[in-house]
C-alpha cells in the first residue's frame, strides 16, 4: 500500500493477531520459508494486501500462497475464496493454495508444486515446432 492509500488499523491489528496465532500448518510451514530459506526468495507471513491479509506473500514473484484447513471446504468460505483468488489476480497476483494437512503430510509435492511456481521450467517444442533439420 502506498501513503496515499495507508493500511487500515484494523486489518493491521488482524494481520499481527494471525502471525501470532498461526496455525501448526503455518508455523511449519513459515520454518521452511522464512529468512529466504527457500528459494532464495523473500516471503512475508500474514501480509497485508488491500482488504485481505495474504498467508504467505512473495512480492519479487508476485506469488500468493493460502494454507487452507476444513473451514474453508464448501459454502460460503469456498465462494469467499474464489472472489479473493479472482480480484488478486485482477492485482496481477497468483495464488497458490494448499490444504493443511498436505503441507504437513505431503511436504516434498507442495515445495515442488511452489518451485515450480517461481521457476516456470519452458515448455518443451513439440516434433512440429522443432521442425525438421
Amino acid at each position: 500500500m502506498t501513503k496515499e492509500n495507508p493500511i487500515p488499523s484494523e486489518i493491521r491489528r488482524y494481520a499481527r493477531d494471525l502471525r501470532q496465532n498461526q496455525t501448526d500448518a503455518e508455523t511449519f510451514f513459515w520454518a521452511l520459508l522464512r529468512g529466504r530459506r527457500f528459494s532464495r526468495m523473500k516471503f512475508r507471513r500474514q501480509h497485508p494486501f488491500g482488504r485481505y491479509i495474504l498467508d504467505f506473500y512473495c512480492h519479487e514473484r508476485k506469488l500468493v500462497i493460502e494454507l487452507d484447513g476444513g473451514q474453508h471446504n464448501g459454502g460460503m468460505a469456498e465462494k469467499y475464496d474464489e472472489e479473493r483468488t479472482l480480484w488478486l489476480e485482477q492485482q496481477g497476483i497468483w495464488v497458490l493454495r494448499f490444504w493443511n494437512h498436505e503441507v504437513l503430510q505431503e511436504t516434498e509435492a507442495v515445495l515442488e508444486v511452489l518451485w515450480d511456481s517461481l521457476y516456470p521450467h519452458p515448455r518443451p517444442l513439440s516434433q512440429g515446432e522443432r521442425g525438421r533439420g
